[in-house]
């Protein structure tokens, strides 16, 4: 198992979470090592345009999009997969179609805190409850679309989570998200 460095936070946070499960990932922004995983976690934390700059340097936006093998992106490591993000004006991955929005209106922000997901889809969500809490930071979030994989309200509905082929996302931070957030990475490890 990989975990995809590009100096946007939480690497640690999610490094450790999968110890917790007994396994043990390697941190690189490696080509090679990215494209010979078996699994490959993209977690993030911090600012769209700094973030893709860094990948574009290093062509790691040209290796996410060749990856064959289960892709789990965190947070911004979602928000990176999505096609477009406001934050900086600026163009994603695009692994999904999903424009990325900041949140408006009489909500705080950012969101900050445990909130529930539900209409969960297998199979990241195999053996969770509807209305399952998870544990949110973020100001931007991702439209709903046909890859919602779970749903999140904060003064409107948007995508918690996304799907499409061997690419799953989660804007939640699973590794901070108690027993439920530790189902999901197991699942994830046996997709």
């Amino acid at each position: 198992m990989v975990i995809i460095k590009y100096n946007a936070g939480n690497v640690c946070s999610v490094e450790f979470g999968l110890q917790r499960l007994g396994i043990n990932a390697i941190v690189t922004d490696d080509a090679e090592a990215i494209l010979s995983a078996d699994k490959i976690i993209f977690p993030g934390v911090g600012a769209a345009g700094f973030a893709m700059n860094y990948l574009r340097e290093r062509k790691l936006d040209a290796i996410i999009r060749d990856c064959k093998q289960p892709f789990l992106g965190i947070c911004l490591g979602m928000q990176l997969l999505c096609a477009y993000s406001e934050e900086n004006d600026t163009k994603c991955i695009g692994i999904f179609n999903e424009h990325v929005k900041k949140f408006t209106g009489d909500v705080k922000v950012p969101q900050m805190g445990w909130n529930n997901i539900y209409d969960l889809k297998q199979p990241l969500f195999k053996g969770l409850n509807e209305d399952e809490y998870v544990y949110f930071v973020h100001s931007y979030y991702a439209e709903k679309s046909a890859h919602t994989a779970a749903t999140a309200n904060y003064g409107l509905e948007y995508s918690a989570a996304l799907q499409k082929d061997n690419f799953y996302a989660v804007q939640f931070h699973p590794e901070k998200s108690g027993k439920a957030g530790e189902k999901i990475l197991k699942n994830f490890i046996e997709v």
